[in-house]
């Protein structure tokens, strides 16, 4: 596996080096490419696996200092073992390729019995880690977004980044969609909309979470079910997430977004988890990166935690 990565300096808070730890419990990797589209530049993401890892860099030092986010030290002073493997040797061109290398890692992280956490890379990344997920039976997809993403083509690809939901909702191994925090203007339009809830996705706009709080969200999960949670930073407000290429107000808080990983784990069996549409240039002050790198530090110390 290590073939397929461009291995990092300064590992995602204080995870070992994949080669260091072959029998690690998660495994994060980057994505920094996904399926272009004609015209659309996809490069932008491509720093943002880096631009995470760095903004922890600092408080990588800290594992045993107390977490008051997770209620202790990151891993909660137990076994769980964190490996990252660097970054894939993606292409920005390069769609087909881009997809066999983010499936084939997935996989391979899964049958050494680890739970793969990606960083995109742009919105069409999950596309081929959903995809790899199959061998683990009926998977309930939570997708943080500000948009729905069920186009079924967009500038005649089907696999790009307005597609990730519809092309998942094909997999027979996909049971249910939960759609959280969509809001605002995006590329679907009535038909989209009519199919996916036809298809039977839950779709929670981000008013109504607002209004009700993760309890509506809970509420449509069969507890003990494998699920994975997608996190297009255009999910979180923009008042807190400016670095992504479509800031959209009303979005998830902080707490709101963690609080909401937290019961998801405690509730169903976390198999994967992906966050994605992270812009470097965008994120003038580095608050962005380290508010995102923050909300995945608690998906690994949930992981630690079940």
């Amino acid at each position: 596996m290590p073939s397929m990565f461009d291995p990092v300096d300064v590992p995602f808070m204080g995870a070992k080096k994949e080669h260091e730890m072959p029998d690690a419990d998660v495994v994060i990797f980057g994505a920094p490419h996904g399926t272009p589209y004609r015209d659309i530049d996809n490069t932008p993401y491509a720093a943002a696996p880096d631009s995470l890892r760095a903004a922890l860099a600092e408080d990588s030092q800290w594992l045993d200092h107390w977490d008051f986010d997770l209620d202790g030290p990151l891993l909660n002073d137990g076994p769980c073992r964190v490996a990252d493997a660097g970054n894939l040797r993606t292409s920005f061109q390069d769609g087909a390729g881009n997809r066999s290398l983010i499936e084939t890692a997935t996989s391979e992280i899964l049958k050494a019995g680890a739970v793969p956490v990606m960083i995109g890379g742009d919105d069409s990344t999950p596309i081929p880690f959903i995809k790899a997920l199959a061998p683990l039976g009926p998977l309930t997809i939570i997708q943080i977004d500000a948009h729905i993403d069920w186009r079924d083509e967009r500038r005649g690809e089907p696999l790009g980044f307005s597609s990730t939901m519809r092309r998942a909702s094909e997999m027979d191994h996909v049971k249910q969609i939960v759609q959280v925090g969509i809001r605002g203007l995006g590329s679907a339009r009535r038909t989209e909309v009519e199919i996916a809830r036809d298809w039977g996705a839950t779709i929670i706009p981000a008013r109504e979470l607002h209004r009700k709080g993760i309890e509506t969200v809970l509420q449509h999960l069969t507890p003990a079910s494998n699920c994975m949670i997608t996190i297009d930073c255009d999910g979180l407000d923009s008042a807190i997430m400016p670095a992504v290429i479509a800031p959209t107000p009303g979005g998830l808080t902080y707490y709101q977004t963690v609080d909401l990983i937290a019961a998801v784990s405690r509730t169903c069996n976390l198999v994967a988890f992906d966050m994605i549409e992270f812009v470097p240039t965008r994120d003038s002050t580095g608050t962005s990166a380290f508010t995102a790198a923050r909300i995945l530090a608690n998906v690994i110390g949930c992981l630690a935690r079940r």
